[in-house]
C-alpha cells in the first residue's frame, strides 16, 4: 500500500516539474518571438534610413553599405548567440550612419530623418526590454533544467538548456546616439 502511494506521490512530482519545464520553454518561445519582431521592425526601417541619407549624403557610399550589408547578416543570422553577434555589427554601422549625420546640417533637418532617427530609437528600446526578458526567462529554464529533481525529467523528455541573447562586445552594447 505504501509502495503505491509513493509511486503516485513520484508520479504526480514529474508531472508537475513537466508541466513547469513546459511552461518555461513555451516562455522562452514566446520571449524569442517578441525579439524576432521587434528586430524585424528594425531591419525593415533600416533601407528607409539610407535611402533618406543618401537623397544628402550619396557620396559616402562606404557608410551607407556598410549599413546595408550589416543589416543583411542580421537578417540571415540564427540563433540567440549569432543573432547577438550580427545586431551588434548592425548597431556600430548605424553608429556610423548617425555620426555622418551629423556633418549635413540639412539631413538633420528634414523631418522624415528626424521620424525615422525616433523611430529606431523606440525599436532599440523594445529590443532591449525583449531581450532582457527574454533572458530572464531562458535564465529560470536554464536554471530549473540543471536542478535537481528537475534535471531527471528535463533528461528523460529532452529539454535543453537555451542561449542567452546577448551583444558580442562592450563597444556594441550601447544604443546608437543621437543628437540634432
Amino acid at each position: 500500500m505504501w509502495f503505491l502511494v509513493l509511486l503516485a506521490l513520484l508520479v504526480v512530482g514529474a508531472i508537475l516539474v513537466y508541466n513547469k519545464l513546459v511552461r518555461l520553454k513555451v516562455q522562452a518561445d514566446n520571449a524569442w518571438a517578441d525579439i524576432d519582431v521587434q528586430l524585424k521592425r528594425r531591419h525593415d526601417l533600416i533601407p528607409n534610413l539610407v535611402e533618406t541619407v543618401k537623397g544628402y549624403a550619396g557620396h559616402e557610399k562606404d557608410t551607407l553599405e556598410g549599413v546595408v550589408e550589416a543589416r543583411n547578416k542580421a537578417m540571415s543570422a540564427q540563433g540567440p548567440a549569432a543573432r547577438g553577434q550580427a545586431e551588434g555589427q548592425l548597431t556600430n554601422a548605424l553608429k556610423s550612419l548617425f555620426a555622418l549625420s551629423e556633418s549635413y546640417p540639412q539631413l538633420r533637418a528634414v523631418e522624415s530623418f528626424r521620424q525615422l532617427q525616433d523611430t529606431l530609437n523606440s525599436i532599440e528600446d523594445a529590443v532591449q526590454n525583449a531581450r532582457r526578458y527574454y533572458n530572464a526567462v531562458v535564465r529560470d529554464l536554464n536554471t530549473r533544467i540543471q536542478q535537481f529533481p528537475s534535471n531527471l525529467v528535463a533528461g528523460m523528455f529532452g529539454f535543453h538548456p537555451r542561449e542567452f541573447f546577448t551583444l558580442g562586445d562592450e563597444s556594441e552594447r550601447a544604443v546608437p546616439e543621437v543628437e540634432f
